[in-house]
């Protein structure tokens, strides 16, 4: 894994563990609430007690993510050798050091909150502020330089082409929460292997069933001049995104995001497609067809009984797909007459 990935692995990782020894050579095994700062792995605690035998030790920081579970029978009907798990894991190495600059210990606190308490409501943390100044100086601070970085990725690079296209396939197809990523990391993996046929798309294109964070900004991008996100702050079309039940997308041969959609899901009974929206300069090549049988074919979707939408003009590309007027076709299948109601909160709403 390259040293950049490791790092960010470590940094998002809710815990880390460290492995080290006493100077009696007793085995010692903490779990933390780990931050990178300055280029290590830091973490406080009382000054008391095992921890403080093992500054000067030397030390490994480890933590990990489970990617996918891989069940024999995805590749091969009798055997139970096959069963597998995937996952990236990181460790580092290096000796165990005490934080006593006040300003260090402070940017460590800080650091910690911002990844524990994101949304802010405290007044940050300075070493010399009246708050905080008698804690700093009290609280022991511990960390570990990252001399060595080793991270793996364990995500069928070791497998032929065929298997990692069937390991593909049976994700697809099992659709547990979770598996649409593993799809794209695998992907991304080894990219020498062929696109399995439901991600594939026109123009030279390729489909990604697992948008994310990083993708956020270039989604916003493509719909927020869109009159559907009239009155919409960015950030709230950000929010929408990042809360949806389905999120896919395709991007052209240099990575770049050129078409996104996505769902809310109740997975039994309905589902909503959202930001529907194709780049301009790929439009009218087949791409938004290939994005939404994607999206239809997610497993946040797939599943339920109504999929709805909304759209001003675009009602015979959505027809090709099944869609037609939603009182036509609920008027026969409902047992009971009703009206669709809504509540309209003003808006933009505040950051929190």
């Amino acid at each position: 894994m390259p040293r950049a990935e490791a790092e960010a692995l470590l940094g998002r990782a809710p815990v880390v563990r460290i492995a080290t020894t006493t100077a009696e050579g007793e085995p010692v095994l903490r779990t933390v609430h780990g931050v990178l700062v300055r280029g290590g792995v830091a973490w406080h605690g009382a000054p008391a007690g095992e921890k403080m035998e093992t500054v000067g030790r030397s030390a490994v920081v480890a933590a990990e993510e489970v990617v996918a579970q891989v069940p024999s029978y995805f590749l091969d009907p009798e055997r139970a050798c096959p069963a597998t798990t995937l996952y990236r894991s990181v460790e580092a190495h290096g000796a165990i050091e005490r934080v006593d600059d006040a300003d260090h210990k402070a940017e460590v606190l800080q650091a910690l909150m911002e990844k524990m308490q994101p949304e802010g409501g405290h007044v940050r943390i300075d070493a010399r502020h009246p708050l905080y100044e008698k804690a700093v100086a009290s609280i022991l601070v511990l960390r570990v330089p990252l001399d060595r970085l080793d991270g793996k990725a364990k995500l069928a690079q070791n497998r032929t082409s065929a298997e990692r296209i069937r390991l593909l396939e049976k994700l697809w197809e099992r659709g547990m929460p979770g598996d649409p990523a593993a799809i794209d990391l695998i992907l991304a993996a080894a990219r020498d292997t062929p696109v399995p046929a439901f991600l594939a798309a026109p123009c030279g294109a390729v489909l990604a069933c697992a948008l994310g964070s990083r993708d956020v900004d270039a989604a916003v991008d493509l719909v927020e001049d869109a009159y559907w996100n009239g009155g919409m702050s960015r950030l709230d079309i950000s929010r929408a995104h990042m809360g949806s039940s389905a999120w896919v997308g395709a991007r052209d041969a240099g990575g770049e995001l050129v078409a996104s959609a996505r769902a809310i899901s109740d997975q039994g009974k309905r589902a909503w497609i959202y930001d529907v929206a194709v780049a301009p300069a790929r439009r009218g090549r087949g791409l938004g067809e290939a994005v939404i049988r994607l999206l239809l074919a997610h497993p946040a979707v797939r599943r339920v009984r109504r999929v709805y939408l909304a759209t001003r003009d675009a009602q015979s590309f959505y027809a090709r797909f099944g869609f037609g007027d939603r009182d036509a076709l609920e008027t026969t299948s409902k047992p009971y007459p009703s009206k669709e109601m809504v509540l309209v909160r003003p808006g933009p709403r505040a950051p929190v």
